[in-house]
C-alpha cells in the first residue's frame, strides 16, 4: 500500500515584491513625463494670447481707420481685458497715432505663471507692424 501525498498546487498571482517593482517603475515614468506634459500644456495655452493679440490688432486697425490715433480702451474695441479662455489679462500702453504696446500677464490661478521664460508676453505695434517679444514664446 502506498501513501499518496496531496500535490501542491502551483501558486498563481503576483508577489508583493513584483507589485512594488511595478509601482516604482510607473512612478519613475510618471515623474519623468509629467514636467514635459505640463510644459506642452502651457505652450498650448499660449495660443489664447496669440488669438487675443490678433483680435486686438485687427480691432485697433479698424479703429485707427476712422480716428486720428489708436485707442487706449478695450471697450472701444468691443474686446474684453482678458483673453477668451482667461489664461491672460491684457493691457494697452504707449498708445499714439502710430503704435501701441499690448501686454499679457498670466493669471496665477490658471497655472500660466509657471510658463518659464514666457510669463511676460508683449506685442509692440509701430507703423502697423507688430513685434512679438519674447519671440520664442509666440507661435504664429
Amino acid at each position: 500500500m502506498s501513501l499518496i501525498l496531496p500535490s501542491r498546487r502551483q501558486a498563481t498571482g503576483f508577489t508583493l515584491i513584483e507589485l512594488m517593482i511595478a509601482v516604482a517603475i510607473v512612478a519613475i515614468i510618471g515623474a519623468v513625463a509629467m514636467p514635459s506634459y505640463l510644459s506642452s500644456v502651457r505652450k498650448g495655452r499660449r495660443a489664447d494670447a496669440t488669438d487675443a493679440a490678433s483680435a486686438v490688432m485687427q480691432a485697433q486697425e479698424r479703429w485707427r481707420a476712422n480716428n486720428p490715433s489708436y485707442t487706449t480702451s478695450f471697450s472701444s474695441l468691443n474686446v474684453g481685458s482678458s483673453t477668451s479662455s482667461g489664461y491672460y489679462t491684457m493691457a494697452l500702453s504707449a498708445v499714439s497715432g502710430t503704435g501701441y504696446t499690448l501686454s499679457y500677464t498670466p493669471v496665477a490661478s490658471k497655472g500660466q505663471n509657471n510658463d518659464t521664460g514666457c510669463t511676460a508676453l508683449v506685442v509692440t505695434v509701430s507703423g502697423g507692424s507688430p513685434t512679438f517679444t519674447p519671440a520664442t514664446c509666440w507661435s504664429r
